[in-house]
């Protein structure tokens, strides 16, 4: 069937079709501008992702009267070439292999659906020029908040006590919380479980040393090195140290999640509860078949 017949058959002229079909692929937006407003996120934020980025921009969408869909606003970072391209490392930092006592993973099964329900607990290596440094994070696997932070050049328990007391200080409920980490030794350490214990929380632990049965942990330390450039090679500790604060700070004010409907960490752990968006299921047979769920 030629267009003419078609366009009969429907009611149309050609010439209604073809102004159609060109108005359709005209940009209703203008490139320069809309390269500017994903540059000035960017600045702040280097490696947000496009879909991220459309929702953020809403409201500068609205001001300069840009009409574009996501999946065109995709195309468009494509084709710019402002794209963020991925990156893994991995480097271990947890030693299981000590005497001190294990405890049972209390949150395989469990439902987040509030902030201080669980604190996840993880420490993930930065680097220098002089030496290796250690960040020590308690993170709220409900809100996406990072609750409590210690950079060090150790692995220390005492060191991780200051990150846990950092988080208990600004602890805004009495709920019952969960504290689940890794077995290492920082977190079976006495001094580390007699001050969970004396604030009323749960310990929960993984049962063996696989990144998915703390995936939530690992996904934020992925964060702050992937998109926040932390796994970069600084000059010196003062400079690490300025952007690991700057790094958190932007991380829990300003970075959106798309587990928590597109709001900030810090927006999402001001609200008594949350409906968690279920990302990713994975059934995994390495370890009898769990599921586990990914909140990015």
């Amino acid at each position: 069937m030629t267009i003419y017949e078609l366009c009969e058959l429907f009611g149309y002229t050609k010439q209604a079709f073809y102004k159609r079909k060109s108005k359709a692929k005209t940009p209703k937006y203008n490139s320069e501008l809309l390269r500017s407003l994903v540059v000035n996120i960017r600045k702040q934020l280097p490696r947000t992702g496009g879909k991220k980025l459309h929702v953020m921009l809403q409201d500068e969408f609205i001001k300069h009267h840009i009409s574009i869909g996501r999946d065109n606003f995709l195309d468009f970072l494509k084709a710019e070439y402002l794209q963020v391209p991925k990156a893994r490392r991995y480097y271990k930092t947890t030693n299981s292999r000590h005497w001190m006592k294990r405890y049972p993973n209390l949150i395989s099964n469990l439902v987040l659906n509030r902030p201080e329900q669980v604190w996840v607990a993880d420490i993930t290596y930065l680097r220098t020029k002089e030496k290796t440094y250690y960040l020590h994070l308690l993170t709220d696997a409900c809100s996406k908040k990072i609750v409590g932070y210690q950079l060090s050049d150790n692995l220390m328990s005492s060191t991780t006590v200051k990150a846990l007391e950092m988080a208990l200080i600004d602890r805004k409920t009495k709920n019952q919380l969960i504290h689940h980490s890794d077995r290492g030794l920082q977190y079976c350490s006495k001094e580390y479980t007699d001050l969970l214990k004396k604030n009323n929380i749960l310990i929960s632990m993984t049962q063996e040393y696989d990144p998915y049965e703390n995936a939530i942990a690992e996904r934020v330390n992925g964060i702050l090195k992937e998109e926040f450039g932390l796994h970069e090679i600084f000059e010196n500790y003062q400079n690490l140290n300025k952007q690991v604060t700057q790094a958190i700070t932007l991380y829990n004010n300003f970075r959106i999640h798309m587990s928590i409907n597109m709001i900030t960490p810090n927006q999402a752990h001001q609200q008594k509860t949350i409906h968690l968006k279920q990302w990713k299921k994975i059934n995994r047979n390495r370890i009898n078949s769990v599921t586990i769920y990914f909140f990015p």
